[in-house]
């Protein structure tokens, strides 16, 4: 593996609240072992297509969220023919070395510490390092169900809010118990209202907090997600995130019970915060049937800033921002504005993938910044 590093001449970032030192991967995807030491600013990861830069960037993800943006079966993220992945990572923030290792085992819980010290919760760490990805498979937020979308949102807001991401677990615990306890009133043809009384109680209160925050965030959001998108496109057209829910109607205990013959019938609740949805539309349709491929890339461009924007202004933190191979799928007017972001400090520390080195080197010059090029 190649390396280039370049220091910026002139030019003295910012002092950075947080940024990746260094990073060590065992038995992870296709690498059996393998080192990186970062740059503060800029790191460029090039290669042929399968070579491994997305893994290293996925890697990066893990110490944030504690899992794959691209594989939801952690045992699929061991290399094959290999028992455990070991991610062990050594960062900067607010002037503190901290350390932080993901370990899987087959057969085993997924381990992440900090500082040597286990985590009893992976929740307790979501939030801990501010993190954005763009990448290719974003696309899935435009064309997959609602679920995709619904996770976005939650990432966000769990990012920031502790107490919301706790009350989405119970909620969801809630729902599955209530769910287990609708097949069971169907496979023994006996009904218990009592019962269910207590799980719609309990739904209810969380509920209600969930859909509230939800909504004061996508209130927030909308206005940064429009600037960052007028600013990628110049375009007239306007864009639209509309918040749908079943609480904008009623609130849940009395959806529930309106709904009760009906989630007898299906034997699973149909009505609830976890059928919430976020609409995504260009001139008021929907962007998945009316947008081309290049109005869906701004879109979801715009949207991965905002997010990026969101967290910063909320946490006082830059994020570490991920490209995943994003400079192919975009023409030079929009890598310029991108570039314009980077030079104007916006950005913390970039980890970019890319498959033309070429490309990448003339890109990350014209930042002025300082960056590193690894040549896997």
């Amino acid at each position: 593996m190649k390396k280039r590093s370049h220091k910026a001449p002139f030019f003295i970032p910012a002092r950075q609240k947080m940024y990746l030192k260094k990073i060590s991967l065992f038995n992870y995807k296709n690498f059996s072992e393998a080192n990186f030491e970062f740059d503060t600013k800029i790191n460029c990861f090039v290669g042929k297509n399968g070579i491994g830069k997305t893994n290293v960037l996925d890697a990066i993800y893990h110490l944030s969220y504690g899992k794959s943006y691209f594989n939801p079966l952690a045992v699929q993220n061991i290399k094959h023919g290999e028992e455990f992945f070991v991610i062990d990572a050594e960062l900067e923030k607010e002037n503190r070395a901290e350390q932080i290792v993901c370990s899987l085992k087959k057969g085993q819980k997924k381990i992440l510490k900090r500082n040597g010290k286990v985590y009893d919760k992976f929740s307790d760490h979501i939030g801990f390092v501010p993190l954005v990805i763009i990448s290719p498979a974003d696309r899935d937020l435009i064309i997959e169900g609602s679920e995709t979308r619904r996770k976005f949102m939650d990432s966000v807001i769990s990012q920031l809010d502790a107490l919301y991401l706790q009350q989405l677990i119970q909620y969801q615990k809630v729902i599955s118990q209530r769910n287990a306890l609708l097949k069971y009133f169907a496979l023994n043809h006996v009904f218990d209202n009592d019962t269910l009384s207590i799980y719609n109680e309990q739904l209810n209160g969380f509920a209600q907090s969930i859909f509230e925050k939800r909504k004061e965030f996508i209130q927030e959001f909308i206005p940064i997600f429009n600037k960052h998108h007028q600013a990628i496109t110049d375009s007239q057209e306007t864009v639209q995130l509309v918040y749908e829910s079943h609480l904008f109607d009623n609130d849940l205990a009395t959806l529930l019970v309106e709904n009760i013959n009906k989630d007898r019938a299906l034997q699973f609740t149909s009505v609830g915060i976890h059928k919430d949805d976020l609409s995504f539309e260009i001139d008021s349709y929907p962007i998945k049937k009316f947008g081309s491929q290049g109005q869906q890339k701004s879109f979801l461009i715009a949207l991965k800033l905002a997010q990026f924007e969101f967290l910063k202004k909320q946490s006082g933190v830059k994020p570490i921002l991920l490209f995943d191979d994003i400079f192919d799928k975009l023409d030079e007017s929009r890598v310029a504005k991108i570039v314009d972001m980077v030079n104007s400090d916006t950005f913390g520390q970039l980890f970019i993938s890319d498959t033309h080195p070429e490309r990448t080197e003339t890109i990350v010059k014209s930042t002025l910044q300082s960056y590193k090029i690894f040549n896997l």
